[in-house]
């Protein structure tokens, strides 16, 4: 059975606000374009932090916004104000099982030139949450700024990031270098350098770099203990790319490279930075809050 949505004319229990609040909210920065409706497209790499810190994830429309009195906001960061926001719900992207038609959560707004509360009614938005225990019909933001413009571009990125991740051949998060070793060729400037990474599931992920005189340096990543000298690097803007360009530290760890003599040590590094280069840089735009 569907709890019916709280009436907005009345105040709300203190223990749900506390419950909805998000505790990244707390004396943040809220983004203004959220606020406008003029979110413009976000980066890959904003838009997968999101869907990986978010279990449901809801294409909506706002019907109703309702402002929380300060005395209940807690953690509300100056000439900012706390709406409760209610949303028609249009699909779900991301989450298990339904959703209610109707949805309400907390979201945290600067307020306009003139002190006012921005217009939200009747905007369309794509929202990342986390949904509340015994609450079906509330939903707590994954982030202060997790509630984004609806436009075709970025629904259809964010379905293609949310399809990547749960692929049985996912990539999964990096957790640093485990180790890295150079084998040298007969020719000069000839060599193999292979990186292996640490990741949060222990799934081996390894970095190759092939040299050969007279061809284009060649570098893949194998996400088995088998490396295809055939595989060709990530594209950009897709979950493997993410997961290294966004993951991996920006320097070979010299603990990565203190069993090679200096000579293979240094070209391990050079051959790590040439990875870096080629994947070019994360692209982020906003704090990250949490992932997964």
């Amino acid at each position: 059975m569907q709890i019916a949505p709280p009436v907005l004319r009345r105040p709300l229990p203190i223990a749900l606000l506390l419950a909805l609040a998000c505790p990244a909210t707390a004396q943040q920065p809220v983004p203004a374009t959220v606020a406008a409706g003029e979110q413009g497209a976000l980066p890959y790499a904003d838009l997968a932090d999101l869907v990986l810190a978010s279990p449901v994830i809801i294409d909506a429309t706002i019907r109703s916004t309702a402002r929380i009195k300060p005395a209940e906001a807690p953690g509300l960061a100056p000439g900012a104000a706390r709406l409760y926001v209610e949303v028609d719900a249009a699909a779900l992207i991301r989450g298990p099982g339904g959703l209610p038609p109707r949805i309400g959560y907390l979201l945290d707004l600067p307020l306009d030139a003139r002190g006012r509360v921005p217009k939200l009614r009747k905007q369309r938005v794509l929202v990342f949450a986390r949904p509340v225990p015994g609450s079906p019909t509330q939903l707590q933001l994954a982030a202060p700024d997790a509630q984004i413009a609806w436009t075709p571009a970025t629904d259809a990125r964010v379905r293609r990031i949310a399809r990547e991740l749960v692929a049985g051949d996912a990539p999964p998060a990096i957790a640093g270098v485990g180790g890295a070793f150079h084998v040298p060729g007969a020719l000069p400037g000839e060599g193999e350098t292979q990186i292996f990474l640490r990741t949060a599931d222990a799934k081996p992920v390894s970095l190759s770099v092939l040299r050969r005189p007279g061809e284009a340096v060649r570098w893949s990543v194998a996400l088995s203990e088998i490396v295809d000298e055939a595989a060709e690097p990530p594209a950009r803007d897709t979950l493997l790319w993410y997961r290294l360009a966004c993951g991996l530290p920006s320097a070979l760890p010299e603990a990565a490279t203190a069993q090679l003599a200096e000579a293979d040590a240094a070209r391990a590094r050079a051959d790590y930075r040439f990875v870096l280069d080629r994947l070019g840089a994360c692209g982020r735009s906003r704090a990250v809050t949490s992932s997964s």
